[in-house]
């Protein structure tokens, strides 16, 4: 039996950190269509069950859009049965004005609820502050079966004060768990719970932000149940990824320079053009160097999807140049460093705005 473990799909998130109105509208899309297209995979691969372990939508108030295009992949593939264990920003709004659920959507409350399909035992609790407490002790599950649990919350050795974000993986060791689908961390994650089970996250399907750079996508499980046995598989699925990528600009005194080694950083991260990525500058640079960071926001923005730079290089200025200097920047920048006033980070960006201006360019 093949099933597709996913989690934190997060659906309808505004997407307005990064981007502007139209690249907001094409990201909430592309990430509902990921959706879809991951329960095409699941149909084309003769994929029996999609777990969804938490955070399916991002907000109280579903769009009607979103919220007809998920129920109409779920009822038009009715061979596939989708297991739906909410998260904490999950609400019943997703099924509100239903008047019955559709048969092969199985959803979980605050006690344990358990599934049999082909020989599988999935179960399920949503974890409040009520029942979080009690929910390791009533979990009870024949050790005969193959058992899915699934759950939503950070995983952790040990309780702690917020028990309805927190998976105590301790107490779930000797339960008869062979696989612990889980939901809430953002990044692919698989270890061992005890000698016989393992736990996983799969992480979001589609990076959203700059905290979720790298590959994202949904477990793909193929269980033998005459034998046990479970081979796991992540299958990379987002429709673009995201990068953080440092670019060191040291002694570069041009923008074409900077230029020059951001490309050489790009094609060594491995960004294809239709990336999302988040460029940081550092290094050291001549206080007299030429460095439009607009111009390179330009320059990658038109050749990538989407581009943001931060520059966090400094300057250094080597001051014995200046001492005996009789040009209008010798006496400028004696005047700016004998200023008792102005810290040694002040004195070196006053230079360069004077230096900036003296040879007539634009001051940024």
């Amino acid at each position: 039996m093949k099933i597709i473990h996913c989690a934190d799909l997060h659906l309808d998130s505004k997407m307005n950190s990064n981007f502007d109105k139209i690249k907001s509208k094409e990201r909430k899309s592309e990430i509902l269509r990921t959706f879809e297209r991951m329960v095409e995979y699941a149909s084309a691969q003769e994929v029996q069950a999609i777990l969804i372990a938490g955070d399916m939508f991002d907000t109280r108030n579903i769009s009607a859009s979103v919220r007809n295009t998920v129920l109409f992949s779920i009822t038009s593939h009715p061979l596939i049965t989708f297991y739906y264990l909410r998260g904490n920003h999950d609400t019943d709004n997703f099924l509100s004005g239903l008047e019955e659920l559709p048969p092969n959507l199985k959803l979980f409350g605050s006690r344990w609820t358990g599934y049999q399909q082909d020989g599988i035992t999935i179960s399920g609790i949503e974890l409040t502050s009520e029942n979080a407490g009690s929910a390791y002790v009533s979990l009870v599950l024949n050790v005969q079966n193959f058992n899915i649990v699934m759950l939503h919350g950070q995983e952790s050795e040990s309780n702690s004060r917020d028990k309805t974000l927190h998976i105590n993986l301790k107490a779930l060791k000797n339960k008869g768990i062979d696989y612990l689908a889980l939901g809430h961390v953002h990044g692919y994650k698989k270890g061992a719970l005890d000698a016989r089970g393992t736990y996983c996250y799969p992480g979001c399907l589609e990076g959203r932000g700059f905290d979720e750079c790298g590959s994202h996508g949904f477990v793909v499980l193929d269980i033998d149940t005459s034998s046990g046995s479970c081979t796991h598989t992540f299958v990379p699925f987002a429709s673009r990824t995201l990068y953080t990528v440092t670019a060191d600009v040291t002694d570069c005194q041009t923008t074409a320079q900077m230029a020059s080694r951001i490309d050489a950083s790009l094609k060594e991260a491995g960004c294809s053009l239709d990336s999302l990525i988040k460029i940081i500058l550092t290094g050291s640079l001549d206080v007299e160097c030429e460095k439009d960071v607009e111009y390179l926001l330009s320059r990658f923005g038109s050749q990538y999807y989407f581009v943001k730079i931060y520059d966090e290089t400094y300057l250094k200025i080597e001051t014995d140049a200046y001492l005996f200097d009789r040009s209008l920047k010798g006496e400028f920048a004696r005047l700016v460093m004998e200023d008792p006033q102005l810290t040694e980070d002040d004195k070196k960006m006053i230079i360069r705005y004077g230096f900036q201006a003296i040879a007539g360019e634009e001051v940024l």
